[in-house]
C-alpha cells in the first residue's frame, strides 16, 4: 500500500505541475496581446483620437 500512495502522490505532483504550467503560458498570452494593444494605440492613437473627435463634433451639431 506504501507504493500505491507513493505514485498516488507523484501524480498528484504532475497533474498541478501542468496546472502551474499552463497559467504561466495562459499568463504570457494576456501579456502579449498586452503588449500588442500598447503598440497599436502608440501608432494609431492620434488618428484613433482623430475620429472620435470627428464623431462627437458630428453628434454636437
Amino acid at each position: 500500500m506504501h507504493i500505491a500512495g507513493l505514485i498516488r502522490a507523484l501524480i498528484d505532483r504532475l497533474i498541478r505541475h501542468e496546472r502551474g504550467q499552463s497559467m504561466v503560458e495562459y499568463a504570457l498570452i494576456l501579456v502579449l496581446i498586452a503588449v500588442v494593444v500598447i503598440a497599436v494605440l502608440i501608432i494609431l492613437g492620434n488618428q484613433v483620437a482623430n475620429v472620435f473627435c470627428n464623431i462627437s463634433g458630428a453628434i454636437g451639431q
